[in-house]
């Protein structure tokens, strides 16, 4: 039985599949993010808010990477460059525009970086886990043909080119989808147990070296791949973010510093912030007792009665 793309229609609005849970997927990291923030003294209502701003970022991310990725179809369809169907998006661009996006939420929000990167990165591969069943009811994102028993049906009008002769692929949707959630796990363990030795961005920085672990192997099951120099190029992307993140948590382990260190159960606060705090502190402590004049009022008091 071949799956519709389509959940259900209501007059000439579709509502599809895909869409629904890549907002299923966004809303469960959200409020991940909140239970993780909220223990360390957060108000939960900022991972909603930065939702928000993810979302778009993210989906922007993710059209541009497809756009290029697919440019000589696109160069000849402009018109559906900026199309939002619900197909055509790119995980790795997801994820640069939704790094951006949270940047730019915290920048403004006077909120640490890496601080709420590290909550949102374990959501985020549960997202992505939820999203790529999208592929399935799209009836995209499969791999070669195979004869094992949990081969999936693809429909002939959806198959590649030279690929018109076989019926069932490999779920290549379902290998990442379970690596994800797999991936996920280990993050959340870690962002609620890990406490000594942890510093600011260590489970964003984990992030950025799993995922791209298990799509440097996922490649391998997509015959559709975008490839540069006969390479995917979300292997190349792959083995630099993996080279980049290693280097990263080595060289920050390395150097310790006291602002990078994670202290558990206390929000971060920006120095500045701090030290306005501290200096009231110190003038309130510092400030000189009111003069006692009821002596003197009392004193003179008896003068005019004398």
């Amino acid at each position: 039985m071949q799956p519709s793309p389509v959940l259900v229609r209501i007059g000439p609005i579709a509502i599809h599949w895909y869409g629904v849970l890549i907002v299923t997927g966004a809303m469960l990291a959200a409020h991940i993010a909140s239970k993780l923030s909220s223990r360390n003294g957060h108000d939960p209502e900022i991972s909603w808010n930065l939702l928000l701003v993810c979302l778009i970022s993210g989906v922007i991310g993710a059209r541009i990477y497809h756009v290029i990725s697919a440019w000589e179809y696109y160069r000849a369809h402009l018109n559906e460059v900026f199309g939002l169907q619900m197909s055509g998006f790119g995980i790795y661009g997801a994820v640069i525009g939704g790094t951006i996006g949270l940047w730019l939420f915290t920048k403004f929000s006077k909120l640490r970086f890496l601080e709420w990167a590290d909550y949102a990165a374990p959501g985020l591969l549960l997202a992505q886990a939820i999203g790529r069943w999208g592929n399935f009811f799209n009836q995209e994102l499969y791999g070669p043909p195979t004869k094992l028993p949990w081969g999936i049906y693809i429909a002939p009008e959806n198959r590649l080119a030279g690929f018109e002769a076989f019926d069932y692929f490999h779920p290549t949707f379902l290998y990442e989808s379970v690596l994800d959630f797999g991936g996920f796990l280990i993050l959340f363990y870690l962002a609620r147990n890990w406490r000594k030795g942890r510093l600011y961005g260590d489970i964003f920085f984990l992030y950025c070296l799993i995922y791209p672990v298990i799509r440097f192997f996922i490649e391998f099951f997509r015959p559709d791949a975008w490839k540069i120099g006969d390479v995917p190029t979300a292997q190349w992307i792959s083995l630099a973010a993996i080279a980049l993140s290693t280097t990263v948590l080595f060289v920050r382990h390395k150097l310790r510093r006291p602002n990078m260190i994670y202290v558990p159960g206390t929000p971060w606060r920006p120095p500045e912030i701090k030290e306005q705090g501290n200096a009231a502190v110190l003038s309130k402590d510092a400030e000189p007792p009111a003069p006692d004049h009821s002596a003197e009022s009392e004193g003179q008091g008896r003068a005019k009665e004398g």
